[in-house]
């Protein structure tokens, strides 16, 4: 397949599509080994606790410190429970999401006609030119449909798994067709960018990007929009937390006259830290914060541990145990993406186990300050699972026509969308889980 060419061969699609059965089948594995499996088994623990406890309950004899030992044991035993659950349905429904992503853009493109006929003028220079694409302004307007319609999609799922309301057909309409141009917009990209190599790559002509590729030029661009978006947060976050009457706040007098116990401002640090106001906080529920914090900066180490290689000339295969996981240089940075993948795969999975915690302990979307932490937590959550789907088409192009010194910028420009996730995430997270 020569670089030069303008389609891909069919059968390289067709691995997109194998490639989603295999992931679609780790999904399910991980399910009924962790949700199933070991969900099934805490799930029996946490009945015991709780028949233990309600049992106590009625009984006169057991003292109030028997009593409340009970109740922990209770409440950590249905956390446990909740772990394993929500960590195995969440990587199900991750999994069939790139088998849906992979398998969709594999068939919309496997579909394509090949057009032999470019192979043909190969050396003609306007074949070397990497032309503007339809596929950005595609994509954004499938955007822009499904957020109008977003409210009533939500109204009708809701109806639809009988949380109240009625449900209507129509309310799916509009959301539902912004999906199918989002898809379209996604094909169109991978089937524009899969067999493009690097040469021909449009450079921008004004300050204060003059000189630099237009890509690039635009993912700043993007990016300085989106240091504003979560700097609201921010900002919004630091002017109440300091308006609310928290515990500390209180002991210390600083609440205003006549503020009793009962007008106390539980944040999502009091359930989280140990030694929280809510007194339920400590190691363990601090844990996938922390982790989720190691683990985009790891991300961040192997994204550019991947960009390094597909950059380098004379990459040479590293010696000892490395060896047999980066055999090749086409190989190690398929391997480094995996990696990175799997980070942010782990971030998602451990915020929705944390969410769950959260929720079961009483910290809710339904007040101000929850309203505030799962807004800011899931609009990062948001980029970081978009960011995901985008990796799982570099590791499809870096597992079949691969990455090198001239197609590489394309893992540069993630790269950078992928560092402001991170370094976004280094903000929220001493901001909310340690203040």
């Amino acid at each position: 397949m020569s670089g030069h060419n303008n389609h891909v061969d069919n059968s390289v699609w067709s691995r997109a599509i194998l490639m989603a059965g295999a992931i679609l089948t780790i999904g399910i594995v991980a399910f009924a080994a962790l949700g199933l499996g070991v969900g099934s088994v805490k799930h029996d623990t946490y009945d015991d606790a709780k028949a233990a406890y309600y049992e106590a309950m009625d009984d006169p004899t057991v003292s109030e410190s028997e009593l409340e030992h009970l109740h922990h044991e209770e409440i950590d035993a249905h956390l446990s429970y909740l772990t394993y659950w929500v960590a195995g349905i969440t990587i199900l429904i991750i999994s069939a999401i790139y088998a849906i992503f992979l398998g969709i853009g594999g068939f919309i493109n496997l579909i394509q006609p090949q057009d032999d006929h470019h192979d043909d003028h190969h050396d003609d220079d306007h074949h070397d030119e990497h032309h503007g694409s339809a596929s950005p302004i595609i994509f954004c307007f499938g955007v822009l449909l499904f957020l109008m319609g977003f409210p009533d999609f939500v109204e009708a799922l809701r109806a639809l798994m009988s949380q109240g309301g009625t449900f209507a057909v129509g309310d799916l309409v509009l959301s539902t067709l912004g999906l199918t141009v989002i898809m379209i917009g996604v094909a169109n990209w991978w089937r524009e960018d899969l067999p493009f190599i690097g040469y021909g790559e449009q450079i921008a002509t004004s300050a204060p990007f003059e000189g630099e590729h237009i890509r690039k030029a635009g993912l700043w661009v993007f990016i300085m929009s989106e240091v504003m978006v979560f700097a609201t947060f921010f900002s919004s976050y630091l002017r109440v937390r300091t308006e609310w009457c928290t515990k500390w706040a209180f002991d210390d007098g600083k609440c205003s006259v006549g503020a009793t116990e009962g007008d106390i401002v539980l944040t999502a640090s009091d359930y989280l830290r140990p030694g929280g106001a809510a007194g339920t906080g400590d190691f363990w529920t601090m844990l996938p914060g922390a982790v989720n914090t190691f683990a985009l900066i790891i991300s961040s180490y192997t994204i550019v541990l991947a960009l390094k290689t597909a950059k380098s000339k004379d990459w040479e295969a590293p010696k000892g145990v490395m060896r047999f996981l980066l055999p090749d240089k086409k190989t190690a940075v398929r391997n480094y993406l995996i990696a990175t993948l799997l980070l942010g795969s782990m971030f998602i999975v451990l915020k929705l186990v944390e969410w769950s915690h959260l929720v079961a302990e009483g910290f809710t979307v339904g007040t101000v300050q929850g309203s505030i932490f799962y807004v800011a937590t899931g609009a990062h959550g948001l980029h970081v699972f978009v960011g995901l789907l985008i990796m799982l088409y570099l590791v499809f192009k870096a597992d079949t026509i691969g990455y090198d010194e001239d197609n590489g910028q394309g893992i540069e420009y993630f790269g950078l969308y992928w560092h402001f996730v991170d370094l976004a995430w280094v903000v929220i997270f001493p901001a909310f889980y340690l203040y």
